[in-house]
């Protein structure tokens, strides 16, 4: 090492000896979210409890009293059936049930489900920074006919692929995978009370918006990256959960202004660069008892 420095070459060590204390705090912050990643996962079956409870937020929380969606219902099928992630508020299972319903009676085809939660939720190891207060379902975009009239295998639920509705990896979307169907299925989706907000991708939303933007319920649907194989519905804090903490209010109008011009811009297409070392991920305290029961 030398023995003594020049001003450009201490400002260089300075940036050098930042940049591998935020190297370190993001590996550490890594290692310690996969722990508690391990221990959530680790638990199979839901805590008992009369009133089930959301617990924190959507990215930091758990849920006591979850309930199991069956893996077999009218209108929907759940896939991915090894991740044993079936589990949710009541509020999400009535939720889930009540759309098969409906998009059965309109003869819409079988919704394939994919992630809810873990069986406590809290973090998992793979697969979602969210859906950690039984609040969350992914639901794929593909509506299949086949398994409307019977029950898909276990391979077969582990082995379909939920396609993309995009041209490549494109900004156009593919017609021979999107359809009027897709469209009703969002919009009853939307319109259910207690549906919070939908994700979906930022060309998916543009779609929408030259078709129904005077519709009101297009509000609820939100761009996000990726989502273009699957769409996320996220339910508001029940009644009763006081440890539950909403997302921010949605802004007003229909979301198809400047806003969903910016996920078409060289920034939005480009998220890596504004990318942060992860933080420790903070439970609220009651999410101890959850995990201990």
């Amino acid at each position: 090492m030398p023995l003594f420095f020049t001003t450009g070459d201490r400002v260089l060590k300075i940036k050098a000896l930042l940049f591998t204390s935020l190297l370190l705090s993001g590996v550490l912050a890594e290692c310690l979210a996969s722990s508690l990643a391990e221990q959530w996962s680790s638990i199979s079956l839901p805590t008992y409890a009369i009133n089930a409870q959301s617990i924190g937020t959507y990215n930091a929380g758990c849920i006591s009293g979850a309930v199991s969606l069956p893996i077999n219902g009218l209108g929907y099928q759940v896939m991915r059936l090894s991740r044993n992630r079936v589990y949710g508020h009541p509020d999400l299972k009535h939720a889930i049930e009540n759309l098969g319903y409906t998009v059965t009676k309109h003869h819409l085809g079988s919704l394939l489900i994919g992630d809810l939660g873990q069986a406590r939720g809290g973090p998992t190891l793979s697969g979602h920074r969210s859906h950690q207060t039984g609040l969350d379902v992914d639901i794929w975009f593909l509506l299949s006919n086949d398994a409307a009239s019977r029950l898909l295998s276990f391979s077969e639920r582990e082995n379909w692929n939920a396609p993309s509705v995009l041209v490549g990896q494109s900004d156009t979307l593919d017609h021979t995978q999107w359809s009027e169907a897709n469209v009703k299925v969002l919009q009853i989706t939307a319109q259910l009370p207690e549906v919070d907000r939908i994700f979906v991708n930022p060309t998916i939303k543009r779609e929408l918006c030259l078709s129904h933007a005077k519709q009101e319920w297009l509000r609820k649907i939100r761009p996000w990256w990726k989502h273009d194989d699957h769409f996320h519905v996220r339910l508001r804090c029940p009644k009763n959960n006081s440890y539950c903490q909403d997302q921010e209010p949605l802004p007003r109008g229909n979301g198809c202004d400047a806003e969903l011009a910016w996920w078409f811009s060289e920034e939005a297409k480009h998220p890596e660069t504004a990318k942060t070392p992860p933080k420790e991920i903070q439970l609220p305290s009651q999410c101890d008892a959850v995990l201990k029961q």
